[in-house]
């Protein structure tokens, strides 16, 4: 298997190119956080649905696209060899509130509406918009 050194960044890279080759889903390998993005995206109505399929040590997450959406501009912040993080005073939003950015927290992975609302910073991982 190959180890990846930025496996958020290897997610949203197959989620860009699926969407460039016209697929309807794309598959990844499973994690805790990659599934938990997936679901923020699902919650917001940029994807349809997420699925872990197969069994460990070999899952993987299968991504529905929603149709008829625009193709999701995914654009990775926080990178392995440069961290970025932010107060919860310097979370701006994203294209006046259209899009979002996704952040790790203390509390868990979050957007940055919900992490201005429970008054936490935290890494920011990507945005989407």
């Amino acid at each position: 298997m190959l180890s990846l050194s930025d496996p958020i960044g290897d997610l949203l890279t197959r989620i860009r190119n699926a969407q460039r080759a016209r697929h309807d889903r794309v598959r990844a390998p499973w994690s805790r956080i990659k599934q938990e993005l997936a679901e923020i995206l699902k919650s917001g109505g940029w994807i349809s649905e997420v699925n872990v399929l197969g069994e460990d040590p070999r899952r993987e997450l299968e991504i529905v696209f929603t149709s008829g959406r625009p193709m999701l501009e995914l654009k990775r912040i926080s990178k392995p060899g440069r961290r970025v993080y932010r107060g919860v005073g310097d979370l701006k939003p994203i294209l006046q509130g259209y899009g979002i950015a996704i952040l790790t927290t203390s509390q868990g992975l979050m957007t940055d509406k919900d992490a201005r609302a429970k008054g936490v910073g935290g890494e920011v991982l990507c945005t989407i918009a």
